[in-house]
C-alpha cells in the first residue's frame, strides 16, 4: 500500500484550509490511508456550485490515497441544519427527501470514484441507521451523552438563540445530535476517523468528535474548508437567474460554461485553486499568462473547460463551446433538437405546424419574425430585413420576400431566428 500524498499541504497552498481540530492531522493523514466523510443534506434534487468545494475536497482526498464517504442526509435532511441560517428551514416530506437522495446519488459518480478498490468511495444515507431508532432509544443511547450547556456554546445554536425575531425549534436543536451520531456510526462500521466540511460546520464536527470520545473513548479528527466567497464577500455560485446547478435540466451546460467564463478577474485565482487539479506551479504560470493578456480570459476558459467536462461530460462541453460560438455568430449546423433546446434554454420559442413550411411554398420570413416575437409589425420585420438585421440559423436574410421551408430546419424540428446581434427565438414544428 503506497504512502498517501500530503493533502493538507495541497489544501493549504490552495487557500482551502480553514480550521483543524488537532495539529496532528497532517501526520495522521500521511501515516497511512484513512477514511473520511462529508455530509450533504438533500434539500433539493440537485447539487449546485456551492457544494463543489466539498465535492472537490473529497476528490482531492481520494486522489491522495484516502477513502472518501459521501454521506447523504436522508434523516438529517428531514430536519434541516440550522447552521448559517437565520430562520428555520421548510420541512420536506419523506417522499421529497428520497427523491432528492436518488437524484444526488447519480451526480456524485462524476466526481469521485466508487469502483471497488482499496480507496473506492462509498455513498451512504444516514436514514439507514437513524431511521431504526425509536425516540426513547435515541434519547437513552445518544441524548444522555450531550451536555446541553456545551450545545448552547456552539455558534450555530447561540446565534439563533440571540436573535429576537426568530428562535430555534427543538427539531433544529436536535440536528446536532443526529449529525454527531453519524460520525460515531461511521467510525464503528467503516473505520471513518475524519470529518471534512465547510466552515459553518465547525460546531457540528466538534460535537461529533466529543460524542465519539464520550461513547467509545476514541479520538477522531475534523477540518473545515473556507466557504466559496467572491472578493466582495458575497457567495460565489449565484447567477441572475439564481443558483448555478449541476443538473443540466436546471442549468444548461452552456449556462454553466458561461458562468465560469464570466468570473471576475478578482475571483479567478481563488476559483482555479478551489476547483481545478492544477498544481501550484501550473496555476501560477497560468495566472501570469492571464494577467499579461486579461482580454483573452485564459484562466476563465481553463476552469470553464475543466469543470464543464467534469460536470457534464465531453458531450456537454462540446455543446457549451458550440453554443458560445453560435452566440458570437457562428453558423448553426450538426446539432439535434435536444442540443439546441439546451443551448437556447432561455430563448423564447413558438410552435408552428409543419404544414406552414410546406404549403404555399413556405412561411414568409416577415410572418416568421412576427410569430417568433422578433418583430411587432410587418413594417418592423421588413425594416429589420432591409437593414441587414435578420438571420435564419445565423445566416443573414436580405430578401423581404424570402420564405422558410423544411430546408431551413437546422435540426429535426427547429429553425433558429435572430434579430440584430443578440435577440434569438426558435420556431418549432409540431
Amino acid at each position: 500500500m503506497s504512502k498517501p500524498a500530503n493533502v493538507i499541504a495541497d489544501m493549504t497552498w490552495r487557500g482551502l484550509l480553514n480550521q483543524i481540530t488537532d495539529q496532528k492531522i497532517e501526520s495522521f493523514l500521511l501515516e497511512k490511508p484513512r477514511t473520511l466523510y462529508t455530509g450533504f443534506d438533500p434539500t433539493a434534487d440537485s447539487l449546485h456550485i456551492g457544494h463543489l468545494v466539498a465535492i472537490m475536497n473529497l476528490r482531492r482526498f481520494q486522489k491522495a490515497g484516502h477513502r472518501p464517504i459521501a454521506l447523504l442526509g436522508g434523516a438529517t435532511g428531514m430536519i434541516g441544519d440550522p447552521s448559517g441560517k437565520s430562520e428555520e428551514r421548510k420541512l420536506l416530506t419523506v417522499e421529497m427527501v428520497q427523491h432528492n437522495v436518488d437524484a444526488i446519488q447519480k451526480q456524485m459518480s462524476r466526481f469521485i470514484d466508487f469502483d471497488e478498490k482499496e480507496n473506492g468511495a462509498l455513498l451512504l444515507n444516514n436514514l439507514d441507521w437513524v431511521g431504526k431508532f425509536s425516540y426513547l432509544d435515541f434519547l437513552r443511547e445518544i441524548g444522555k451523552h450531550f451536555p446541553v450547556n456545551v450545545m448552547l456554546t456552539k455558534d450555530s445554536v447561540k446565534s439563533r438563540l440571540e436573535r429576537t425575531d426568530s428562535g430555534l425549534s427543538y427539531t433544529e436543536f436536535s440536528y446536532m445530535l443526529l449529525q454527531s451520531y453519524d460520525f460515531v456510526y461511521l467510525r464503528r462500521n467503516y473505520q471513518c476517523e475524519l470529518q471534512v466540511g465547510g466552515s459553518d460546520q465547525w460546531g457540528n464536527i466538534t460535537a461529533g468528535i466529543d460524542l465519539a470520545r464520550r461513547m467509545d473513548g476514541v479520538e477522531l479528527y475534523g477540518l473545515t474548508s473556507k466557504l466559496l466567497l467572491k472578493s466582495d464577500g458575497t457567495k460565489m455560485g449565484k447567477s441572475e437567474s439564481g443558483a448555478v446547478w449541476l443538473d443540466p435540466e436546471r442549468t444548461s451546460p452552456y449556462q454553466f460554461y458561461q458562468y465560469w467564463i464570466n468570473v471576475d478577474d478578482a475571483d479567478i485565482a481563488k476559483a482555479l485553486r478551489f476547483f481545478t487539479d492544477l498544481d501550484e506551479n501550473d496555476c501560477n504560470e497560468l495566472l501570469i499568462e492571464h494577467q499579461n493578456d486579461a482580454g483573452q480570459r485564459l484562466a476563465q476558459r481553463q476552469i470553464a473547460q475543466e469543470l464543464t467536462k467534469l460536470v457534464h461530460g465531453e458531450t456537454g462541453l462540446l455543446v457549451a463551446e458550440k453554443a458560445t460560438q453560435i452566440f458570437f455568430g457562428a453558423e448553426i449546423n450538426e446539432l439535434n433538437d435536444a442540443q439546441l433546446n439546451s443551448i437556447f434554454a432561455d430563448v423564447p420559442s413558438k410552435e408552428i405546424s409543419k404544414n406552414a413550411l410546406t404549403e404555399n411554398e413556405g412561411l414568409p420570413i416577415i410572418d416568421a419574425l412576427m410569430l417568433a416575437g422578433l418583430a411587432t409589425t410587418k413594417s418592423d420585420a421588413r425594416r429589420t430585413i432591409q437593414q441587414g438585421g435578420a438571420y435564419v440559423n445565423n445566416k443573414p436574410i436580405n430578401d423581404i420576400n424570402a420564405k422558410l421551408t423544411t430546408d431551413n430546419l437546422v435540426s429535426e424540428t427547429i429553425i433558429v431566428l435572430r434579430s440584430g446581434k443578440k435577440r434569438y427565438a426558435l420556431l418549432k414544428t409540431v
